[in-house]
């Protein structure tokens, strides 16, 4: 291929690529196993929806046994798309409500640090947070 002031002539970088591929199917598969289209897809499903593994805090589990808090699972759901949201936004330490559950996450570490029951608090006010998703 030949290179004049740091440009690839364009027809030839065409043929070599034509010649490459010498099915022409683009969806062919690759050198890994893989096509461009499930590479594509799994990109950008990995774009959408990043993996998330919440973990609780200690004193978020202390909190949640002593207010008498019990998660089901749709709620436990809910938390984790929550902190999905959250993170896709670029949140930090995010208020993540649940029902009339209040969950302050760290969003990086992907803990929970408290929990409360939102009736509990006297003044609904939260702090040292940077975004909320009412999940």
């Amino acid at each position: 291929m030949q290179v004049i002031n740091n440009h690839i002539n364009i027809n030839q970088a065409a043929e070599q690529l034509l010649n490459n591929n010498k099915t022409g199917n683009s969806t062919e598969t690759g050198v890994h196993g893989l096509s461009f289209q499930d590479i594509l897809q799994a990109k950008t499903d990995e774009a959408k929806a990043p993996e998330i593994s919440l973990k609780f805090s200690k004193h978020a589990a202390g909190r949640l046994e002593d207010r008498n808090i019990r998660m089901t699972p749709s709620q436990m759901e809910r938390l984790t798309e929550g902190t999905v949201r959250a993170q896709m936004k670029g949140i930090k330490d995010s208020l993540v409500m649940v029902d009339s559950l209040a969950f302050i996450v760290n969003v990086p570490n992907q803990t929970v640090v408290t929990a409360m029951d939102q009736t509990e608090t006297d003044d609904n006010i939260f702090t040292n947070i940077d975004g909320a998703v009412i999940a």
